[in-house]
C-alpha cells in the first residue's frame, strides 16, 4: 500500500535531506523508522526533492510503500514514536499506487528569513543573522526580475550536470516584520542552491552594491560566477508544496 507522508523538520543537525554514507540525514532517520514499522524490511522513501545541509522544512512530502497492514493514523503515530524530536510527521494518507511525490509536484514555496536587527543567538540556526540595515525598496524592485520563466543557470549550483535549467517563478515577494525580512518564492521547481543564490544577490542589491536591473543581465548571462555569494542555509525553509 502506498502512503503519502507530510512531515516537517529542523535541519540544523543534519547533512541535508538525502541519504549520504556516513552522515546523518533526514531521509536516513525516516527510513530507519519505516524499516521498524514495515516488518524490518528496507523501505525506500521518495520525496518531492531534497533540501541541503542546515535547511529546514515546515512542509515536506514523500511517498512510501508499506507491506504490513496499517492504517493512516497508526502509521503516523508509529513514525513519530520512532523519530527524533527534530523530525515530525504531520499527516499520512493512502494514495494510488501510481502516485509519485516528486513527479506530481505542481508548485513549491520557499521562505528565507533575515534578521537586520541586533544579533540573536537563540535564532542563529533558524534565521540568517545579517544584523545590518538593507535597502528594502531596491530589493523589492530587484525581485521582480526573477518572475516568470527563465533559464536560472546563473543561479544554480552543479548546473553543468543539468541540461535544462529553465524554471518558472510564479511569485516573489519581500515582507518586513520589525527587524525581520521574509523573502518568499513560489515556483514550479527549483535548482540546487537556486533560492539561496537569488537571496544572496538580493542582499547585494539591498547593500546598494548592485542596481536591481543587473538581475536581468545576470540571468541572461547564464554564468554562475556573476551572481555572487550563496546566502547561508539556516535562513531557508521549505514552506508549501502543491500537487497536481
Amino acid at each position: 500500500m502506498r502512503f503519502l507522508i507530510k512531515f516537517s523538520y529542523d535541519g540544523s543537525s543534519y547533512y541535508g535531506f538525502q541519504r549520504q554514507k556516513g552522515k546523518e540525514t533526514i531521509q536516513e532517520k525516516l527510513e530507519e523508522a519505516l524499516k521498524k514499522i514495515n516488518d524490518n524490511t528496507k523501505t525506500n522513501l521518495v520525496a518531492t526533492g531534497r533540501t541541503d545541509k542546515g535547511v529546514h522544512a515546515l512542509c515536506q512530502y514523500a511517498h512510501v510503500d508499506i507491506n504490513v497492514n496499517i492504517n493512516e493514523n497508526k502509521l503516523k503515530r508509529a513514525l513519530n514514536s520512532n523519530l527524533p524530536d527534530d523530525i515530525h510527521v504531520i499527516e499520512t494518507k493512502i494514495v494510488p499506487d501510481n502516485f509519485h511525490a516528486r513527479y506530481q509536484v505542481l508548485e513549491k514555496e520557499y521562505q528565507y528569513k533575515i534578521n537586520c536587527g541586533e544579533y540573536n543567538p537563540l535564532e542563529r540556526k533558524y534565521v540568517f543573522q545579517y544584523n545590518h540595515s538593507l535597502n528594502i525598496d531596491k530589493m523589492k524592485e530587484a525581485i521582480k526580475y526573477f518572475l516568470g520563466e527563465h533559464d536560472f543557470r546563473a543561479f544554480a549550483t552543479d548546473n553543468k550536470e543539468k541540461g535544462n535549467c529553465i524554471r518558472t517563478i510564479k511569485e516573489g515577494k519581500i515582507k518586513e516584520d520589525h527587524d525581520m525580512i521574509i523573502i518568499t518564492f513560489k515556483g514550479t521547481g527549483f535548482l540546487r542552491y537556486q533560492v539561496r543564490n537569488m537571496v544572496g544577490i538580493l542582499i547585494r542589491v539591498g547593500e546598494n552594491k548592485l542596481e536591481p536591473s543587473k538581475i536581468k543581465e545576470i540571468l541572461e548571462s547564464k554564468d554562475r560566477s556573476k551572481s555572487g555569494k550563496t546566502a547561508p542555509a539556516e535562513g531557508l525553509y521549505l514552506t508549501s508544496i502543491i500537487f497536481r
